[in-house]
């Protein structure tokens, strides 16, 4: 059963900042303001805000698509042989996109959008990011368990972190990369100074978890997982500080560090927004109906919109567990919060 959305009015007021973050007694309501038609045909997976361009570049099937990200007009695609993520260095003019199928990332520039290189790393790489306090790539490898530092400069991977189960997405902050392990539930730690595992954590009733997103200002962690619920955890101990409920087929994670406002895309066709309030905790302000598959997501924390793949989906094939995708419906929806 999806929870009946509140009304929340959208108020900020200086009085209820705390440690840089919004401890807002209500929520904005988040209402779809744009349906961006892309086309294509084939799955996606991941989709990445770009600040610097105010573009989106989203991993669909066998290549990534460039969509600006204020009129949704597609502007270009990189290659890709089994695309899923793509990271951005931006003070390099480099991009980073993971290739499941094949094993590699291939480097591109930012303007043109020209493949530069394939660097072999391990086996699926999945999730990808920047740590930019390390100044290294950091690419999930699913099928190999492992993890691996790539440097944007030398354009060559500097460490393999070995990590024993299918890794997921992860964040990271000035010490350490955090990384779900859907297979096993629980998240591991790596030393980003070192590149060596240091601990895992257990995840208490959270079935594979797949997103993960961070605040700095609180020190907190948001993961979420496939049985319906979002772990909200310190990172310096791992201990749950909430466990807000979302919908779903939740896939996603992400952070608006100037509202504070935390989120989950589910796939059964609802964004949870997740707040934090008085006394530290946190709970759902709204489910958002949006739309069967829409379970990736970025965030533009400037105008503070929610960027949404998705298509119309159809019953399995025959011999298939997954839905199947109308040729040509690949399309982004947008939402932003009402005032």
């Amino acid at each position: 059963m999806l929870r009946v959305a509140k009304t929340f009015a959208f108020v900020v007021s200086t009085s209820l900042i705390l440690t840089g973050v919004l401890l807002a007694e209500s929520a904005p309501i988040y209402k779809q303001v744009a349906k961006y038609t892309i086309g294509g045909d084939g799955g996606w997976d991941y989709i990445t805000y770009d600040p610097s361009g105010n573009r989106l570049f989203v991993a669909h099937n066998s290549a990534i698509y460039v969509v600006d990200a204020a009129s949704g007009k597609k502007t270009g695609e990189v290659p890709a042989n089994g695309a899923h993520g793509v990271a951005l260095v931006p003070d390099k003019g480099l991009g980073f996109s993971s290739n499941g199928r094949a094993g590699t990332v291939t480097v591109f520039d930012l303007k043109t959008l020209t493949p530069k290189s394939d660097i072999k790393v391990g086996e699926n790489p999945d999730a990808i990011i920047y740590d930019k306090y390390a100044n290294r790539v950091v690419v999930m490898n699913g099928r190999s368990h492992d993890l691996m530092a790539i440097d944007p400069d030398s354009l060559k991977v500097v460490a393999t972190v070995p990590l024993g189960g299918k890794l997921e997405f992860a964040a990271a902050d000035p010490a350490h990369v955090y990384v779900n392990v859907e297979d096993t539930g629980e998240i591991a730690l790596v030393d980003s100074k070192t590149w060596k595992a240091t601990e895992r954590w257990k995840l208490t009733d959270c079935e594979e978890p797949s997103g993960l997103a961070i605040d700095e200002a609180t020190g907190h962690l948001f993961t979420v997982c496939g049985n319906g619920k979002m772990l909200v955890l310190d990172k310096k101990t791992g201990k749950a500080v909430a466990t807000p409920a979302t919908g779903k087929g939740t896939d996603a994670a992400a952070f608006d560090p100037k509202l504070g406002f935390a989120f989950a895309s589910n796939g059964e066709g609802t964004l949870t927004v997740v707040r934090r309030v008085k006394g530290g905790t946190y709970d759902v302000a709204a489910n958002i109906p949006t739309q069967r598959g829409a379970r990736t997501m970025a965030v533009d924390p400037n105008s503070h919109r929610i960027f949404l793949p998705t298509a119309e989906l159809g019953p399995p094939a025959e011999g298939q567990t997954r839905p199947s995708i109308k040729p040509g419906s690949f399309e982004i929806l947008v939402y932003a919060p009402s005032e």
